[in-house]
């Protein structure tokens, strides 16, 4: 079936079918891992025919982006909130807490959406996620100088990556409020560099 004859999620019952299929996906891959996530165990446990799932879905890797996509728009829009309820008191520490805690279940299940996605949405992906923690710190005092376009890559993807790391290495077994600590503290402490930086070319 090619791309655009694929069926849409249009009608509240073709998402209510979606819905199963990417619930079901997410539950195999918590209890069982990505090596017992395959297409027929998941139609099985949705309730739905092999068929109807590739109605909807190509194959896993598909489903996988989709489950990645969704989290990845929960997390964003609960950034958003943060910005649009409560800019003075949303900071760094809020943003670095929503991306820390946007995605759902273990750490494996984390990192195989994550990859997921970045195979799917890659560099597009990050962007997003780029623009929408510019415009979270953009109200901040410390800030009221123009950020150039490699402060403001480092400022970002430092987050981004550096929680990617940390999701690919369990083993580490690394705290996570230690770890929001720590990246609380390098952003404020870049930010408070490039303000320093920014007063003294201004002198």
């Amino acid at each position: 079936m090619t791309e655009k004859k694929r069926r849409k999620p249009k009608q509240d019952r073709a998402q209510a079918t979606v819905d199963a299929i990417l619930e079901a996906s997410f539950q195999i891959l918590e209890r069982d891992g990505l090596s017992k996530l395959t297409t027929s165990r998941i139609a099985e446990r949705a309730g739905v025919s092999i068929g109807t799932l590739y109605q909807y879905f190509r194959d896993k890797d598909a489903i996988l982006a989709a489950m990645g996509q969704r989290q990845s728009d929960a997390m964003r829009e609960t950034i958003t909130a943060i910005v649009l309820d409560a800019p003075e008191t949303g900071g760094v520490r809020a943003i670095v807490r929503a991306l820390m805690h946007g995605l759902q279940g273990s750490a494996e299940t984390r990192m195989v959406l994550s990859d997921a996605l970045f195979r799917t949405g890659g560099g597009a992906e990050v962007s997003r996620q780029h623009l929408t923690f510019l415009e979270s710190i953009s109200g901040r005092s410390e800030l009221d100088f123009a950020l150039g376009k490699e402060s403001s890559f480092i400022l970002t993807h430092a987050v981004i990556y550096l929680l990617r790391a940390a999701a690919a290495e369990p083993e580490l077994a690394l705290d996570p409020d230690v770890l929001e600590d720590e990246l609380v503290h390098l952003m404020e402490s870049y930010i408070g560099s490039l303000a320093a930086r920014a007063a003294n070319n201004g002198a």
